[in-house]
């Protein structure tokens, strides 16, 4: 059983309807035991990082995210959230991985947010298994996840500057871009979360 947060973030439905289609059984909680005893956790999320903690913290899920030991897919503002740090509202967040959140600069990354396809490269997780390198991806955000030597799994390019589209810390994962919205690529990366592979 996939269980997929809630805490009243955006776009949790079309990551539900992206794994039922895969033929999973999904439940949208935010019941600590359904989270802790489900077979993967995934944490979607469309909005604000100061905004999403709140919402968290009512809901006293900031420790049992923390605990979880099952496979975990942090999707978006899920991966930023994941991270230390947010320059959005200047907000700590959940801490799963030592990285800071920042916010594009204008002068470099000339449109904000990146809304649009892109490209992911140099894979280094069981998530982007049978994927070609350089494969396309839809992303929605005006903030990043810095460079990483231990954490990064996949890296994007935008106006010529690196950030990370992939992070890896032990079972969390977390993906910039939406899988959801990304086609046979997407799914394929969904496909590889539910697999036996990710949980190596």
């Amino acid at each position: 059983m996939i269980a997929v947060v809630d805490y009243n973030a955006g776009n949790v439905f079309s990551v539900i309807s992206a794994f039922e289609r895969l033929g999973q059984s999904v439940v949208l909680t935010s019941d600590r035991d359904t989270i802790l005893s489900a077979d993967r956790v995934v944490f979607p999320g469309v909005g604000y990082a100061s905004a999403a903690m709140k919402e968290l913290e009512m809901r006293d899920l900031i420790s049992t995210l923390r605990m979880v030991r099952a496979p975990f897919l942090g999707i978006c503002l899920g991966m930023q959230l994941m991270c230390a740090f947010s320059e959005e509202g200047n907000t700590p967040m959940l801490g799963l991985v030592d990285l800071p959140v920042r916010l594009f600069d204008r002068s470099v990354c000339r449109k904000i947010p990146q809304i649009g396809w892109n490209r992911v490269y140099k894979y280094d997780d069981p998530l982007f298994s049978g994927l070609d390198e350089g494969a396309w991806f839809f992303f929605d955000h005006s903030y990043y996840v810095p460079l990483s030597s231990g954490a990064t799994a996949a890296r994007t390019e935008y106006y010529g500057f690196e950030y990370t589209s992939a992070l890896r810390k032990n079972n969390f994962h977390g993906l910039q871009f939406h899988p959801e919205k990304s086609g046979k690529a997407g799914e394929r990366v969904l496909l590889n979360f539910i697999s036996p592979e990710v949980e190596q």
